[in-house]
């Protein structure tokens, strides 16, 4: 493969990540490589390239019919925030340790979008919001090895997320979690902020686990069949 074809590749990989971080890919939709090149003004190769990356890290399975996100178990579930728990708090606590201003600065920043997005239903600004908020935290951890597997992991829920903030009595039990993080983070205490982010997860698990059982009631009365997205990978950001 040609150095272009491998920036190529980096590119469209990128986004496609970019856009599973902000939930605009989700579980009822399906890529298909042609299309995403299509998109893209690209060939076949490297879109399915990107793909395959993509499944290689577990953020999307292949179909007959393309590629979609990988349906998770409740015993996926519950390993994955198990993992979780092993790992964050302690980045928390290197984090609040190691925290700079200008990381304080956008904590702050993406904590008062959050609130203001909460209170106004605004769904995408808080996703977005929420994902600054956690690469603020995340990009004051020494050790990158950890903050990209903690990342990843992330990832792996990020498919159901607006479903997760639509119930607003289910979202406020989030943010305020979210809120008792950052002040312990801001105020650069090591231990407490383990402490929070442990409780963080539990009430992100609990979230996690209302939202999918409301999609599971949904489809249970009427079965979707997954839409082609990859026509609208470019543009469509804050929709």
């Amino acid at each position: 493969m040609t150095v272009r074809n491998l920036n190529l590749v980096e590119s469209l990989y990128a986004d496609l990540r970019r856009r599973l971080q902000l939930s605009e890919i989700g579980p009822d939709d399906r890529l298909v490589d042609t299309d995403i090149a299509e998109a893209y003004g690209a060939s076949r190769m490297p879109a399915r390239e990107a793909l395959l990356r993509l499944v290689a890290e577990g953020y999307l399975v292949g179909s007959t019919r393309g590629f979609v996100l990988p349906v998770l178990s409740p015993e996926d579930i519950a390993g994955i925030f198990e993992l979780r728990r092993q790992l964050e708090p302690r980045a928390a606590g290197a984090a609040a340790r190691d925290l700079t201003p200008d990381a304080a600065e956008e904590l702050a920043r993406s904590m008062e979008r959050i609130h203001e997005a909460h209170a106004v239903d605004d769904l995408r600004s808080l996703i977005k919001a929420n994902l600054a908020f956690r690469n603020a935290w995340l990009g004051c951890v020494r050790n990158r090895h950890m903050a990209a597997t903690i990342s990843r992991f992330m990832d792996y829920f990020q498919a159901i997320r607006l479903d997760t903030f639509s119930d607003a009595a289910t979202r406020r039990v989030y943010v305020d979690a979210l809120s008792a993080l950052f002040d312990a983070l801001t105020a650069r205490d090591s231990l407490a902020s383990q402490d929070r982010m442990t409780a963080f997860l539990f009430a992100a698990e609990t979230a996690y686990l209302a939202a999918r059982a409301r999609r599971v009631e949904r489809q249970a009365s009427v079965r979707p069949g997954r839409r082609n997205n990859s026509r609208t990978t470019r543009g469509n950001e804050g929709t």
